[in-house]
């Protein structure tokens, strides 16, 4: 539900007929990723602290750390904030758009990038109901954000109805009310008591004991994240050199694979969250059960879409495109791509695994290792020293996907996750 928005955007902007719209998501979204990292990172620590204070059933203790971590996500997103707003041009012209892309979107990425402070929220009040065990409500949460921008963004882009016709900037507003309305049930839920956690004021003043601990783990969560989307921009800043039909098709390749990892991360989130329960409970063997069972179930899952991708790749991508270039740019994206669900199995739930028990600093060095000191080398020397284009690009993010499996197995083994202080 997440990933949904992305997606939504794609599809009706495709529908405008310009390949400059559609890279212009591609090149927001690869930048908003790097946002997203830093929410992730402090949801993370979170859900971490959140999930081993429920686990010793210390509910006051679980709420603040929550409320804390809230506070440390409004201070960075509204930094972020105010910087996209001034270089928005600068962001586009970096990713490697043409002046006449920068023309067209830079309204889009100013509009999604300085209002980044919705999706912090919305993924930190998330983190904090999957920490609390009540991963429903993150759901039902997503379920209402995606929902007014599903209604929004046809609207908005093409001007249906009563609203005017506004084209690229209309999805990103769509967007930003989407996920503003998300947050604000969120508000709604936490303050009226519905979950287990609830939000008091108090809990807002700076606890810098607790803003330093919740600092340091949300630095290694967001590290890794950041290390893997950056790699990704770079990955992006090579494939835009091949044209616009490749971005466009790599844009909407890469975004269908995500938002079928979805209910990957949704079991990654789960193992978790009872790592860190079953932590705080004194039961770590029960704990590396968890991550085991989640990962077999989780190899089952992504075997099985990589096999309909790789089949029906083309109908997939005709969805969003009737673009025989694009079409065909991203069925070879696709099918390459789907063949590292296998590795994708056990390294997501394993590297999640890590994040539960507070181990952030692990996932960040497997990270670096995979992204930078295999994958972006790789793509580079595939994709312009040997002449394999885009191809090379894709190859090498399967491979890099494989080492990442292999280093997070071996680290997981030796168990020094089980001792982490939080």
């Amino acid at each position: 539900m997440e990933s949904l928005f992305a997606v939504v955007d794609i599809y009706f902007v495709s529908k405008l007929g310009d390949n400059d719209a559609v890279a212009t998501v591609g090149l927001t979204e690869s930048v908003l990723m790097l946002v997203e990292s830093v929410a992730i990172g402090v949801a993370m620590a979170a859900t971490a602290m959140v999930a081993r204070r429920i686990g010793e059933k210390n509910i006051p203790a679980a709420s603040k750390a929550g409320m804390q971590a809230i506070l440390l996500g409004v201070i960075v997103s509204l930094i972020v904030g105010v910087f996209a707003f001034i270089f928005a041009e600068d962001i586009l012209r970096m990713m490697g758009g043409s002046e006449t892309l920068i023309e067209k979107g830079k309204s889009y990425t100013q509009i999604i990038l300085s209002f980044n402070i919705v999706l912090m929220l919305l993924f930190l009040f998330n983190g904090i109901f999957r920490g609390a065990g009540n991963p429903a409500m993150a759901m039902y949460t997503l379920y209402l954000a995606n929902g007014i921008n599903i209604v929004l963004d046809p609207c908005l882009i093409h001007g249906y109805f009563f609203f005017p016709k506004m084209g690229l900037e209309g999805a990103a507003i769509a967007s930003v009310i989407g996920r503003g309305m998300g947050v604000l049930f969120q508000i709604y839920i936490l303050v009226k008591g519905y979950s287990i956690i609830k939000v008091y004021l108090k809990d807002l003043l700076p606890d810098i004991k607790l803003l330093k601990n919740l600092s340091k783990v949300s630095l290694g969560g967001a590290g890794q994240f950041l290390l893997s989307t950056a790699s990704w921009i770079f990955l992006v800043r090579i494939l835009a050199g091949f044209g616009s039909s490749v971005l466009a098709g790599y844009t909407i390749g890469i975004r269908v694979i995500i938002f079928t990892i979805l209910p990957s991360w949704g079991l990654a989130n789960a193992a978790a969250t009872l790592v860190g329960q079953n932590l705080g409970a004194n039961q770590a063997e029960r704990a590396e059960k968890t991550v085991w069972t989640a990962a077999k179930y989780n190899t089952f899952f992504l075997v099985f879409v990589a096999i309909v991708f790789f089949i029906f790749a083309d109908p997939v991508l005709a969805m969003f495109t009737s673009d025989q270039a694009v079409i065909s740019e991203g069925s070879i994206c696709l099918k390459i791509l789907c063949t590292s669900y296998l590795f994708f199995g056990y390294g997501m739930i394993i590297s999640q695994a890590f994040n539960g028990a507070g181990d952030t600093y692990t996932p960040t060095k497997i990270n670096f290792i995979g992204n930078w000191i295999i994958q972006i080398p790789l793509a580079y020397g595939l994709a312009i020293y040997l002449g394999l284009g885009p191809t090379g690009v894709y190859s090498a993010i399967v491979i890099a996907a494989l080492f990442i499996m292999i280093m997070a197995i071996y680290l997981f083994r030796k168990g020094k996750w089980k001792h982490v202080n939080l």
